[in-house]
């Protein structure tokens, strides 16, 4: 049952808590779960569809489809619209986690996170409706996550926002960007966004949020930054852009987070002081944007902000992106053999 959130925050915040925070909880499903958190996010039907990851009191997590007329209350969740993991396999045997999703040729993409023998990787499934789900196998093997497609081709390949985790720790976990001409076969893989050094607010790992966001100004990244305390860990917010053209070429990177948790629903649960979000929706006035989040790996809310906002942000707080500025950073022309890079596209 959902309660008012009488937090106060800073109103100079960028985004704004929904007062009825959490919009979702375990006690809204009809079976008892331990909880419901990190949610794609999509308009379909003229409503607002959430997917989010269920957690069993089993330990394991599936999908469950979740609709509001407004965005914002009246949650309707329907038990027969639900993605259930593939158990027997090797891929998906301990669950399937933090859906992504993504509108391309008349269908809806969902990278996840499948829970393998072997560790996290990334899998992708497609929908026309949300009741059924067709696999289409795995995409990148472990350790991978944090996983999402352009709503766009590039010169007929499709690409992919992703977080490898190396083995060796204390290298870091950065973002990459990596190429497809079918969606199976990956490569051209790059970093894209590297985790910071030292007592930065995003040093050692970042990972990817919400799928880029097709701005006048490029492509809006949301992403997480960990830093490590000496109480734990403390995942926040903030802020990229890409350029529109190439989706390689790392325009902006904002200094400061933008968002971290504050309110009692994200600093205490089952994993305290997480804010994650796996879906943003830009209204039709080109402006509100709703961004979906899991709260302490515990409960689904939603906090809303300004394009402008976010943008004006982006461009009075410029943070070093490495050791040449982002326009510098044009990436080298393709050997010969490989697939030609993004063909430029008409902007928004």
């Amino acid at each position: 049952m959902n309660t008012a959130d009488t937090t106060v925050a800073d109103p100079r915040e960028l985004f704004r808590r929904h007062p009825r925070n959490p919009i979702l909880t375990s006690a809204d499903f009809p079976r008892m779960v331990n909880a419901t958190f990190n949610p794609g996010a999509i308009e379909h039907d003229d409503e607002t569809l959430l997917l989010v990851r269920v957690e069993q009191r089993t330990g394991l997590s599936y999908l469950a489809v979740a609709t509001s007329a407004d965005g914002r209350s009246g949650w309707r969740l329907d038990r027969d619209r639900v993605m259930q993991p593939a158990l027997d396999s090797d891929d998906e045997c301990w669950g399937i986690e933090d859906p992504r999703i993504t509108r391309l040729d008349g269908e809806y993409l969902i990278t996840y996170t499948g829970f393998s023998r072997s560790g996290p990787l990334v899998c992708l499934a497609s929908t026309t409706d949300f009741h059924t789900f067709e696999r289409r196998g795995v995409m990148m093997a472990p350790e991978d996550k944090d996983a999402a497609l352009f709503p766009t081709r590039f010169d007929g390949r499709y690409a992919m926002i992703h977080r490898p985790s190396p083995a060796m720790a204390e290298l870091g976990c950065h973002i990459w960007l990596s190429w497809s001409p079918d969606l199976r076969h990956w490569g051209d893989s790059q970093v894209l966004l590297p985790a910071r050094q030292g007592g930065w607010w995003d040093a050692r790992k970042v990972g990817l949020g919400p799928p880029p966001l097709a701005t006048p100004e490029g492509w809006l990244i949301c992403y997480h930054g960990v830093r490590t305390t000496a109480s734990g860990s403390i995942y926040r917010l903030g802020l990229a852009l890409l350029d529109l053209d190439d989706p390689r070429v790392l325009v902006c990177r904002g200094d400061e987070w933008v968002f971290g948790p504050y309110a009692p629903y994200e600093r205490n649960g089952d994993v305290p002081d997480v804010v994650f979000p796996c879906g943003w929706i830009l209204h039709d006035d080109g402006d509100t944007l709703d961004l979906y989040y899991g709260a302490a790996d515990s409960v689904t809310c939603l906090a809303t902000a300004s394009l402008t906002e976010l943008l004006d942000h982006l461009r009075t707080h410029p943070g070093p992106i490495g050791g040449r500025t982002a326009r510098e950073r044009r990436p080298t022309p393709p050997r010969t053999g490989s697939i030609r890079p993004p063909a430029p596209r008409e902007r928004p």
